[in-house]
């Protein structure tokens, strides 16, 4: 990305990813940022709830509004682009994953990220169901969203909608699976008044989001804007 080097961008798109330990009807998850270093404080919880595939078949384009508090936005996801994204945001989107989260980064000229469930179990869930890499076929420009992710085979659920041409996350793996058609002038309303997340700044750690829900971020960020609901669109 123009104005900044690999080893900051690498570290500024590191995803955290949660690490879930079943054991006799508890979950121990906890998130931990395998490429920059960290980890959460440990909390248990019951055992994760099993997912069952979409009924819906996932056609080779399709497109998502999501609802948020700055108003709607609207995702147009192309398979060819990037299959294994593409069918993952599909699964998602109709498990309700991203309904009632937050949008817990927000950098102005470089990406909005969001992607981590206000529902613990689901997140330790879907820590056990990485997908596997898609080869970059578009650049990360403005509009594009692709995969948050920490290594190679370490995507799962976070996302981020880019908000300048990030073309040097091209080279880093970050493969564009769909585009914003309507509403990036509301994308870029995002709140980003906390800054960058742990361990580079004090805000928002999507691995206390992940095991605390909402709870916390409501309570120590409160300008966070947010999803209401993200269906797919005919």
């Amino acid at each position: 990305m123009p104005g900044r080097g690999d080893n900051e961008t690498m570290t500024a798109m590191c995803a955290r990813s949660i690490r879930a330990v079943v054991g006799s009807a508890v979950v121990a998850a906890a998130l931990m940022l395998t490429a920059c270093g960290g980890a959460a404080p440990q909390k248990k919880a019951e055992a994760p709830k099993k997912v069952a595939p979409s009924a819906r078949p996932m056609p080779q384009v399709y497109k998502v509004r999501f609802a948020t508090t700055k108003g709607a936005f609207v995702v147009e996801v192309h398979k060819q682009w990037a299959p294994y994204g593409a069918e993952r945001f599909w699964r998602l989107v109709n498990l309700g994953f991203f309904d009632h989260s937050k949008i817990f980064r927000v950098k102005r000229g470089f990406v909005a990220q969001f992607g981590v469930s206000n529902d613990m179990q689901t997140n330790a869930l879907f820590n056990n169901l990485p997908i596997t890499d898609d080869p970059v076929k578009m650049s990360n420009r403005k509009g594009l969203i692709s995969f948050a992710a920490d290594g190679p085979g370490t995507r799962r659920t976070q996302v981020f909608i880019n908000l300048g041409d990030n073309k040097a996350l091209d080279k880093q793996g970050f493969a564009p699976f769909g585009k914003v058609v309507e509403g990036m002038n509301v994308v870029e309303t995002f709140y980003p008044g906390y800054g960058e997340m742990p361990p580079r700044g004090n805000g928002p750690d999507p691995s206390m989001l992940a095991v605390e829900g909402n709870a916390y971020a409501e309570s120590r960020f409160p300008w966070l804007d947010g999803i209401h609901r993200a269906t797919v669109v005919d």
